[in-house]
Formats: C-alpha cells, structure tokens, sequence
C-alpha cells in the first residue's frame, strides 16, 4: 500500500474554505514586499501554494485582489473600531487613547500597515484603487475619529475644536511613523532619535490632551497666544 494517504472529504473542504485567506496572506505579504504595480498575479498563486487559475477563481483580477486584501486587513479592523465607539459609554478620552493603541497593535506594527505606504507611492498610478480606499479606509477611518471628537465636545470633556482638522492632529504622528517603518526603517536606519512607538504615541496623547480636555477657566477657547 502506497504511504500517502488522501485527504478526506472534510479535510478537502476545510482547505477550500481556508484558501481564500491563504492567498489574501500571501497577496499582503508580496504586496507589502515589492509594491502593487510589481507583484504579479502567479507570484501571489505560488506563494500561497495555488495556480493561478486557482487564484483568479476568487479573484478574477489583481485590482480586485488588492481591494480584498485591503478590506480583510484595513476595512475590517476600522468596521471594528466603529463598533466599539458605538457602544462606548465612557469618556471619549479614553476610548480615544484606546482607538489609537490598538491602532498600531492591529495596523501600524503589522504587514497592513504597508498598504498605506503602497498608497502613497502608487495611487496616482490607479486612481480607481485611491478611490476604493478613501471610500474603504480614509473616509470611515476620519469619520469614526471626528465622532468620537464631536462627542467629547458636545459633553463638555473636550474644548470647542474642529472635530475635523483634529483627526489630522491625531493621526500625523502615526502615520508618519507607520510609512518610516516600511520606507527608510525598512533599510534598518532610523530616522531622527530612535524610540519606541508605543512610548511616542504615549506622549502625543498627553500632549494632545493637555490642548484638548475642558478644564475649569479656560472658558472654552483657545488661550491666545502673544
């Protein structure tokens, strides 16, 4: 008898079941690695193990793959976020603070976050793919944070801002590290003085709330400036 043995039925099925995952890895890894435009379609099929057949079955394109690789890895986590704003009772401060931890747990410290980069460098190139992800990414992403900025505002926790031009006050630093850690970081150099991202994003919220928390006298406004 021959030592090989087939996979069961149910074996066949959970490996069905698993693929379209198995190539959306291996799709984030190599689009991560060599950019959109340079990765091809039977790259991604012989990483994950596949034909390219195979791959086109559930991605008929490799636009279309790119949009799924940034919903399963993008899209998903801000859905999630969104969730947890909606049924957060508490201060907005500290959901805020939360929001921008598990950010970078989730996105800034893994392979997703080199989509933002891919972004920046390729979407002039394929504006249908920029639009999918403003509408994916950008927008929900910008959105749930002025929400939870609008919030804190109208509870009086948080002073009179623009809930909007806050979320680019908020985000900055992250993103700048995030496209350091897949540009230059990715060369093994440092740019400026080294330190932990954790520890940054740790001093940008005390600094960011020293600025934005309502505290007794200030009246609401801005302190003017000399």
């Amino acid at each position: 008898m021959s030592s090989l043995t087939k996979a069961s039925p149910s074996q066949r099925q959970r490996r069905k079941e698993a693929r379209p995952q198995e190539l959306l890895d291996a799709a984030l890894a190599l689009f991560v690695e060599k950019g959109f435009a340079a990765t091809r379609s039977e790259e991604v099929a012989a990483r994950a193990g596949v034909s390219k057949g195979t791959l086109y079955l559930y991605y008929p394109s490799k636009e279309e793959l790119f949009k799924a690789v940034i919903r399963e890895s993008l899209g998903s986590k801000i859905a999630e976020g969104r969730e947890e704003l909606d049924k957060h009772r508490g201060p907005m401060a500290d959901l805020l603070v939360w929001l921008m931890q598990e950010w970078w747990m989730r996105l800034g410290q893994t392979p997703a976050g080199g989509i933002m980069k891919i972004m920046l460098a390729e979407a002039r190139n394929f504006p249908e793919i920029a639009a999918f992800y403003v509408d994916e990414v950008i927008d929900p992403s910008c959105n749930m944070l002025a929400e939870v900025i609008r919030r804190g505002v109208a509870s009086g926790e948080f002073r009179p801002v623009d809930p909007d031009a806050a979320v680019h006050v908020l985000i900055g630093p992250v993103l700048h590290m995030v496209l350091h850690q897949y540009s230059i970081g990715a060369c093994g150099l440092d740019l400026g003085p080294k330190k932990d991202p954790e520890a940054v994003i740790a001093l940008h919220m005390d600094l960011l709330f020293k600025g934005l928390l309502n505290r007794p006298g200030d009246g609401g406004e801005p302190a003017a400036h000399a």
